[in-house]
């Protein structure tokens, strides 16, 4: 889940298969500690536009905005997030258990935004280490 002005990874949860209560779990511990955005961008899977998914976002004050279906383009930053993911993660590696492969895309999120750098902020990674 890419944040699209910071240009940060905030966090990419792993399960066999998710419904709109994983997206809820993955979600909370990130409002608690980063504050309520003014809106979520999305796609149109079943995880994100199930009623109480979008019901917990109005009632929380977020406005949830979905893209237009087979229009990727409208969500273009979390697009080429997933195919960068892809690509250097999960394509390159065999993962055995769901534990395995969280471990090491968040290895790999903590590389994308706090080593390596992005175009769109001249070059400098979203989070700098220091």
């Amino acid at each position: 889940m890419p944040d699209e002005y910071t240009r940060e990874a905030l966090c990419v949860a792993v399960k066999p298969k998710m419904n709109s209560a994983d997206v809820l779990d993955a979600l909370y511990p990130l409002l608690l500690q980063r504050g309520k955005p003014e809106y979520i961008r999305s796609d149109n899977g079943s995880e994100f536009i199930a009623t109480a998914l979008q019901d917990w976002l109005r009632k929380v004050g977020i406005k949830p905005i979905k893209i237009y279906p087979g229009s990727p383009w409208e969500n273009g930053y979390n697009e080429r997030f997933n195919g960068t993911l892809r690509r250097e993660v999960l394509n390159a590696e065999c993962f055995h258990t769901t534990k395995q492969a969280q471990i090491v895309i968040n290895t790999w999120l903590r590389q994308y935004t706090r080593v390596r750098p992005h175009q769109a902020l001249n070059m400098r990674p979203p989070v700098p280490e220091s």
